[in-house]
């Protein structure tokens, strides 16, 4: 299979696997939200260590504990990803996975908004529309809920947040799921062994197959994150943002249609006015995109041109 095509498969299984996760931890109830994340901090700390084994990719771990910013980057993206995480499991389990695929529609725009705070990027006419139309969506469901729609909205700040931190880092994939997942897994197994004490840890209390799907959410975690990280490197970035809007969606369907969450007159316009920012969004990035692969084009031909013979 040629690396653009099984780039392309990478992305699509990472994005599919990502839009059906409400499925798997709808099915770990009657397990609480944190215990769920407890867990799964856990079990991705073993998953990907047993990973790193195989692949004897552990030097980069050694150097990695020497550097102490780094170090002090990757405790801070923790601290984000498990906001993320702790907060798309509670969404799930109190049947508001609509909103949570809100959170997962807008972070692009979140992400565009980091640029100008953060990077101090100066947006191009285009994004800034797209940023004013997504805002105007978030006022309509605001109208909506009766309030603002937090999760959405924390999903979107912490996922935002936590990859502009990645990107800093220049993490592979693999190690940077190891160290964070060891930052939190000591107050994680704290939390585990104060609920066992309690009598309230469903580990291996309510049934064999509940205990193996609680371990098995550590791998359920490493491995699209493995699979978007091949896809990375294969995919045009227009190509991956593209099937990005692939998980939103899949979580969109499954609340209203398996789940049978409300969608009100209000409610779907607000989503609509989302969908319309991000095809602004989209359209300008491949129109730009392909202006800078069309100048690079003439600047080698005019190179090239400019050559003695």
């Amino acid at each position: 299979m040629e690396p653009q095509r099984r780039g392309y498969l990478s992305a699509l299984s990472a994005n599919i696997m990502w839009g059906v996760f409400p499925l798997y931890f709808r099915a770990l109830r009657p397990a609480g939200a944190v215990e769920v994340l407890a867990h799964r901090i856990v079990w991705s700390l073993v998953s990907v260590a047993v990973l790193l084994t195989v692949l004897a990719r552990w030097q980069t771990l050694k150097a990695l504990f020497k550097d102490a910013k780094r170090l002090a980057g990757i405790s801070v993206a923790a601290v984000f990803i498990a906001v993320n995480w702790g907060v798309y499991i509670f969404a799930v389990d109190t049947d508001r996975v609509v909103e949570a695929s809100l959170g997962y529609f807008i972070n692009p725009l979140f992400v565009i908004l980091l640029g100008v705070l953060v990077l101090r990027e100066r947006l191009r006419r285009l994004q800034w529309v797209a940023l004013g139309v997504g805002t105007i969506a978030v006022v309509v469901l605001s109208v909506d809920y009766g309030r603002l729609p937090w999760i959405a909205l924390t999903l979107a700040g912490s996922f935002g947040t936590y990859s502009l931190i990645k990107k800093r880092l220049g993490l592979p994939a693999g190690e940077g799921l190891f160290m964070e997942s060891a930052v939190l897994t000591l107050p994680a197994l704290g939390f585990l062994a104060w609920l066992t004490e309690r009598g309230e840890g469903t580990f291996g209390t309510v049934s064999a197959w509940h205990t193996v799907m609680l371990a098995g959410s550590g791998l359920l975690t490493a491995v699209p994150l493995l699979l978007f990280a091949e896809a990375a490197n294969r995919v045009p970035l227009s190509g991956l943002g593209i099937l990005q809007y692939l998980t939103p969606t899949l979580q969109l369907l499954l609340g209203v249609l398996a789940f049978h969450e409300p969608m009100p007159p209000v409610r779907l316009a607000g989503f609509v006015i989302v969908w319309c920012a991000l095809a602004i969004f989209t359209w300008d990035a491949i129109r730009h995109s392909r202006h800078r692969r069309a100048e690079k084009a003439a600047a080698v031909e005019e190179t090239a041109t400019a050559q003695p013979v």
